[in-house]
């Protein structure tokens, strides 16, 4: 029987290699809408980030994901992120 492989992105404020389940994905759409996505298969250029609220404020301190991404993040999205991790 064959193992089934683990997928593993990087987070983008740690650069670790985590499995892609303990990471939430933030996506640029093709039209520009900023969204968390829940499935990881949003269409659009994504950034990963590790799910730990200290992380997390840290992104927000940084602006890392507005670089990545090239658009302003609303502090709202950093709100759900939050809010997801609870």
């Amino acid at each position: 029987m064959k193992v089934k492989k683990i997928p593993m992105r990087t987070c983008v404020v740690t650069k670790e290699k985590l499995e892609k389940k303990d990471l939430i994905r933030i996506v640029r759409t093709p039209e520009g809408n900023i969204i968390i996505d829940h499935t990881g298969k949003q269409n659009g250029r994504g950034a990963y980030l590790k799910k730990d609220l200290d992380v997390i404020k840290q992104a927000q301190k940084s602006k890392i994901i507005e670089h990545i991404l090239g658009v302003e993040i609303p502090e709202q999205i950093y709100t759900e992120i939050i809010n997801t991790l609870n």
